[in-house]
């Protein structure tokens, strides 16, 4: 095992979101623009046999937890095959995914049989109509049919996410607690991010997840979190000081009463760069350093024109020294004009 790897601001990178996708099968508002056909062909996909090589580079150099993203992840052909092969890699010990649940139905058992354990489901609202509304005509049922057989098939948790919108959703934030309890799934409430001009626009309905919290304190008890850790042995980060519930970003809290436990992702009103332990690898392989920046490795060209496993281990080195210290989604807004189904999740 060759030592970790730690950026310039000594942050240790254990993680590693894989993008197999910039498609999509909804158009979340926040995400992709309606009539939106801009996609990276399916030539300049990175192949399962490309992904598992970078994967193996990172986990032989640390990382241990990789995150299968999109745009939707289940639209690519065959990924519990991907999945397997990942699962397969001797030290990778936490393979998770992140989806819309459109097609998690038809996907859950055979997702749950190739490694994958734990999910996280895009789910902004629990009424009909106002769900279409958001994913651009998406039906809610379908979501809802695949979250049920998420949890038959075994997957756990199941974390449901929220982007949380001013004047759109965030009546609902409550009834999506309740919900959450009744299904025993973990919920994670999340801010706007300005990415692309969709993710500005979103922003328009900016929430402080601060004020959500004060409003779930009238109406919950709430209580301290301690998150379990996956499939991980390891301890509650040393480095980061993330939850090892998955290794992100999320402030949980639970609800006196109940196994239900809240987190909140906030990257506007309290960013947590001085955690950050990730990288994510998009579809066509550019690998990038930060979610709100544009610093990023091509490794596609390097991949297919024959590099050597100790050059490929020095070119993410390289990468991970030039991880910059923090995201400007406060300060320039409109700095990244990429959307965020190109960077992945």
């Amino acid at each position: 095992m060759e030592p970790g790897l730690v950026d310039p601001f000594n942050r240790r990178i254990e993680y590693v979101r894989v993008s197999v996708t910039d498609r999509c099968d909804l158009r979340c508002t926040y995400c992709l623009p309606p009539g939106h056909h801009d996609f990276i062909e399916p030539e300049h996909w990175l192949t399962f046999d490309e992904i598992e090589r970078v994967i193996r580079a990172f986990t032989e150099l640390g990382v241990y937890r990789v995150r299968l993203t999109g745009g939707e992840p289940l639209t690519r052909h065959k990924l519990p095959e991907l999945a397997a092969r990942l699962n397969a890699l001797p030290r990778l010990e936490d393979l998770s995914l992140s989806t819309n649940g459109v097609q998690l139905k038809k996907q859950a058992q055979a997702l749950w049989q190739a490694g994958v354990k734990r999910i996280n489901v895009s789910l902004d609202s629990l009424q009909p109509a106002r769900f279409a509304a958001i994913t651009g005509g998406g039906k809610l049922d379908k979501v809802l049919d695949g979250l049920a057989a998420a949890s038959a098939a075994g997957l756990h948790p199941v974390k449901i996410n929220m982007v949380v919108m001013n004047g759109v959703n965030d009546d609902e934030v409550e009834d999506m607690v309740r919900y959450c309890i009744e299904h025993d799934f973990t919920l994670r409430l999340i801010e706007t991010m300005p990415m692309g001009d969709t993710g500005r626009t979103a922003s328009s309905h900016y929430l402080d997840l601060e004020v959500v919290r004060r409003r779930l304190e009238e109406r919950f008890e709430l209580v301290p979190a301690v998150m379990p850790g996956g499939r991980s042995r390891r301890p509650a980060s040393r480095d980061t000081g993330t939850s090892m519930y998955g290794g992100g970003p999320a402030r949980y809290v639970g609800i006196a009463g109940t196994n239900l436990r809240i987190g909140f992702i906030t990257p506007i009103s309290r960013h947590f760069c001085e955690t950050c332990n990730r990288v994510r690898l998009s579809a066509d392989g550019a690998l990038y350093l930060c979610l709100g920046q544009d610093d990023k490795v091509e490794l596609r060209p390097l991949l297919r024109a024959g590099i050597g496993d100790g050059d490929l281990k020095d070119t993410i080195r390289a990468a991970i020294a030039r991880k910059p210290e923090r995201h400007e989604f406060r300060e320039q807004p409109q700095k990244i004009v990429r959307f965020m189904s190109r960077t992945g999740g």
